[in-house]
C-alpha cells in the first residue's frame, strides 16, 4: 500500500481502530463496575438483616453461629465470624478458618460510620474474591464483633470475559467491514486515477488521441469526461500548430524564393536590361514587404500570447485610416479583377486609437475580403455610426465559411480553407487590437455565398474628450 491507499488506512482505518479499542476499555470497565456494584450492593443488603438480630440480649458468639448456621445463601457465599479483635472465630463451610486471612475491610468498618465497609482480592488460595463486613455494637455502641460476608468472583468475572469478547468479536466484525468497504471504495478511486496517470503522461508525450475510461459517473467520471476533452483541445491545437508552421513556411519561402531568383538573375555575367532589373527589383521589394509583414504579424501574435501590446492611444480619425486601408488595397483588387465599392460618409466623430493598429486591422479584413473572393467578386464596404460607435462593414460575395467552421476562425492558427495563403493568425491579431480598443470584431458568413465582417468601435463622447484633455 501506498500513495492514497495509505493515507487512507492510516487515517481513516486506524483512527477507528483506536476508537474501538478506546470504546472496548471504557466497555469493560463500565461492564466490570456495574457487576461488582451489584454484588457489592447485595451484600450490603443482605448485612442489613444483622441490626435486628443482634439487637437482642444473647451473646454476640452465640447469635452470630445461629445466623451463619440457619444462612440460607451458604452456596453462594461465605459467612465468617469475627472477633471485636479482628480474629475469625468461624466460618460457614464447617472448616477452621483461615487466621492468616488478610481482612482489610474489618479495620475499614471499624473505623466507617456506617460500620460496614467491603474488599476484594485475593484469598489465601489466590482465588479472586470481594468482602464485605458489618460491624457489630453493643448496647454502649461498642464493638463487640463482625459478620463478613465473602463471596468468590471467578463467576462473575467470567460473565464479564463473555461480556467484553462479544464486544471484541463485534469490533473485529466491524474493522473487517470498514476494511472491505474502504478496500472496495479505495479501488473505485485509486484505479481511475492510476489510469488517469498513465493517460495524462501519454497526452503530455503528446499522444493526443489516448482517452480515459469513464469508470463512474460521478466527481471522478466528470474529470476524466474534462481529461478526454482536454486531450481533444490539445489534439486540435497541436494539429492547427502543425499546420500554421506548414503555412507560414510556405508563406515565407514563396517570397524567399522570389527573391533569390531574381537576384542570381540580376547576379548574371552580362545582365544590364534596365527594364527587366526594374521589373526583379521591384519585384524583390514587393517581397521583401511581404516578408515583412508575415514577420511582423507573427510578432503581434506573440505579444497578444504573452499581454505585452502596446498600444499607442491618441485621437485618430478612423475615415481617414479607413480610405488609406482601401487606397493600399485598390491596386491588387484591379490586378485580380475584383472590385472595392466603398462610399464614405461626410464627417464621423473621432475616436482613441492606435492608428497603425487599426489600419492594420482594416487591412487584414479587406484582405482576406479580396483573398476569398473570386474574380469579379464585390467587397463592399460600409461606415456607420450607431449609438456612439463606429460600425465598418465589410462584405463579399466570395465562397464563405461554414458553419463548422464560422464559431473557430478567430481562434489562432486556426484556417477554415488550407488551399488560400495565410498563417491563420491574422484574424486573431485582429480580433485583439478591436478588443484592446474596447470595440468588437463579428462575423456572419454563409457558405457559398459570402462574409460579412463588422467592426465596431466606440467614438469619443464630450465628457471623455474633456477627461483626457484633462489628464494631458
Amino acid at each position: 500500500m501506498k500513495g492514497i491507499t495509505k493515507r487512507w488506512m492510516v487515517n481513516t482505518f486506524g483512527v477507528i481502530l483506536i476508537i474501538l479499542c478506546i470504546l472496548t476499555v471504557a466497555f469493560s470497565f463500565v461492564v466490570q463496575s456495574l457487576y461488582y456494584n451489584g454484588i457489592r450492593q447485595t451484600l450490603s443488603g443482605r448485612s442489613g438483616e444483622l441490626t435486628g438480630m443482634f439487637a437482642r440480649d444473647n451473646s454476640f458468639t452465640e447469635t452470630a453461629i445461629n445466623y451463619v448456621e440457619d444462612f440460607p445463601d451458604k452456596e453462594m457465599m461465605e459467612l465468617v465470624v469475627v472477633s471485636k479483635d479482628g480474629e475469625a472465630i468461624i466460618n460457614s463451610t464447617g472448616f477452621t478458618p483461615d487466621k492468616n486471612q488478610e481482612m482489610p475491610d474489618f479495620q475499614a468498618a471499624v473505623e466507617s460510620s456506617d460500620k460496614g465497609a467491603d474488599w476484594y482480592g485475593r484469598n489465601s488460595s489466590g482465588e479472586k474474591i470481594m468482602a464485605y463486613t458489618r460491624v457489630i455494637t453493643g448496647r454502649n455502641g461498642e464493638n463487640i464483633g463482625a459478620i463478613r460476608y465473602v463471596v468468590s468472583l471467578e463467576e462473575a468475572d467470567r460473565k464479564i470475559f463473555i461480556a467484553i469478547s462479544f464486544v471484541c468479536l463485534a469490533g473485529i466484525l466491524i474493522m473487517f467491514f470498514i476494511f472491505v468497504s474502504n478496500t472496495y471504495f479505495l479501488n473505485s478511486i485509486v484505479r481511475p486515477v492510476r489510469e488517469i496517470s498513465v493517460t495524462a503522461r501519454k497526452i503530455a508525450r503528446g499522444d493526443f488521441n489516448a482517452r480515459i475510461n469513464k469508470f463512474y459517473d460521478d466527481e471522478i467520471g466528470d474529470l476524466c469526461d474534462t481529461i478526454n476533452y482536454m486531450a481533444g483541445e490539445l489534439g486540435t491545437a497541436d494539429k492547427m500548430k502543425n499546420d500554421f508552421i506548414s503555412s507560414v513556411s510556405h508563406e515565407l519561402r514563396t517570397p524567399l524564393t522570389a527573391i533569390k531568383g531574381w537576384a542570381e538573375t540580376m547576379q548574371m555575367d552580362g545582365f544590364n536590361d534596365k527594364r527587366t532589373l526594374e521589373k526583379g527589383m521591384g519585384i524583390i521589394i514587393k517581397e521583401t514587404e511581404r516578408l515583412g509583414g508575415i514577420v511582423e504579424e507573427v510578432l503581434d501574435f506573440s505579444r497578444i500570447q504573452q499581454d505585452r501590446m502596446v498600444l499607442i492611444m491618441d485621437k485618430v480619425d478612423i475615415l481617414a485610416e479607413l480610405d488609406e486601408s482601401i487606397y493600399m488595397q485598390k491596386e491588387r483588387a484591379a490586378k485580380e479583377n475584383k472590385h472595392i465599392t466603398y462610399e464614405a460618409p461626410d464627417i464621423l466623430p473621432v475616436v482613441i486609437g492606435d492608428r497603425n493598429r487599426l489600419r492594420q486591422v482594416f487591412i487584414n479584413i479587406i484582405d482576406n475580403a479580396l483573398k476569398y473572393s473570386s474574380a469579379d467578386g464585390v467587397v463592399n464596404i460600409t461606415v456607420e455610426l450607431v449609438a456612439d460607435n463606429i460600425i465598418i462593414t465589410v462584405a463579399d460575395n466570395g465562397c464563405g465559411i461554414s458553419a463548422l467552421d464560422l464559431p473557430k476562425v478567430k481562434q489562432k492558427f486556426y484556417k477554415a480553407n488550407q488551399t488560400v495563403r495565410g498563417s491563420g493568425i491574422g484574424l486573431a491579431v485582429a480580433d485583439e487590437i478591436v478588443r484592446l480598443h474596447h470595440g468588437e470584431l463579428d462575423i456572419d458568413s454563409t457558405e457559398g455565398v459570402g462574409t460579412t465582417v463588422s467592426i465596431s468601435i466606440p467614438v469619443v463622447v464630450e465628457h471623455e474628450e474633456e477627461d483626457q484633455e484633462e489628464q494631458e
